[in-house]
């Protein structure tokens, strides 16, 4: 489908806790609105998917702590108070169930939301979900992660995010012995070893922790009335969020989705890793119908 840039109309809404930014395209009048969010990902990283879509309204967000969306105290944002943002959100959108597709942590506080609100969506694509808990290794991948917090703590961003870059490398099941490797120069990924004082990084101060650790509740996803889409990237397979998202759908009893590209699929040229977003919207929009 051809895209068009359409005008965007930037808005805030006031949350416990913090404001949070957000931006529609198109009209909300014009059909079902498709909500895309991310976590930590600010609205930003979705605009070649969300530009994809000319024949409905686009809704994207930044969530509390990232970029325009300021909280106004620190510590852990967990899924289910992202959930409650996005609950508020709707509402305040006033045109009734919305379609979700959340990516990675945006796929988390998705299943959140339908775990307590599933009147406001319509369809969820929870796209490579990372409830670690959930996969066999969980117990070394939280060792890891708990290792990452204490160097961000202790050196900064580039030590922790070299470590984090170098886990979502794996794939497979992570050994135990794995927490000997020695740890991964941050220039290796592009990433530099000056630590700058700062400890407030969305992703390694707000979110890693609570999102790895998410386990959903299935008994209430099984009851929802949303119908649920789990999806995972076709060069993810093996990775520690593919291989999570591939047990959610086992535990949930539906066939996991692939789309094209990793992680990221949807991000164009110039946002991280370039991805096919076109690709990927035409398998979105085939799950939406």
């Amino acid at each position: 489908m051809t895209t068009i840039d359409r005008p965007v109309t930037t808005a805030t809404l006031d949350v416990p806790g913090a404001t949070l930014t957000y931006d529609i395209r198109g009209s909300l009048k014009s059909g079902t609105p498709l909500l895309i969010v991310g976590s930590p990902m600010d609205a930003g990283g979705f605009a070649a998917l969300a530009a994809q879509f000319v024949d409905r309204p686009v809704v994207t967000y930044d969530p509390r702590g990232v970029m325009r969306s300021p909280r106004d105290t620190p510590g852990l944002s967990t899924p289910d108070l992202h959930a409650d943002d996005l609950h508020r959100l709707i509402e305040a959108l006033g045109v009734g169930p919305v379609d979700l597709f959340g990516s990675s942590g945006g796929a988390v506080n998705g299943l959140a939301l339908v775990t307590v609100h599933p009147e406001q969506v319509r369809t969820l694509i929870a796209h490579e979900p990372p409830a670690c808990p959930l996969l066999p290794d969980h117990s070394v991948i939280k060792a890891v992660i708990d290792d990452i917090d204490a160097s961000y703590q202790r050196s900064g961003m580039g030590p922790a995010m070299a470590k984090f870059a170098m886990m979502l490398s794996q794939t497979g099941p992570l050994e135990p012995s794995y927490l000997a490797v020695p740890a991964p120069d941050p220039s290796m990924f592009g990433m530099s070893t000056e630590d700058d004082g700062s400890r407030d990084d969305a992703l390694l101060s707000q979110n890693l922790q609570s999102c790895t650790g998410y386990e959903p509740d299935f008994g209430a996803l099984a009851q929802a009335s949303t119908r649920i889409v789990i999806g995972a990237g076709r060069e993810s397979t093996g990775e520690v969020s593919a291989r999570a998202a591939a047990e959610v759908a086992r535990r949930l009893g539906v066939e996991l989705t692939l789309f094209p590209g990793g992680h990221a699929g949807f991000t164009a040229d110039g946002y991280g890793v370039p991805g096919d977003p076109e690709g990927f919207a035409a398998v979105l929009r085939e799950l939406l119908g």
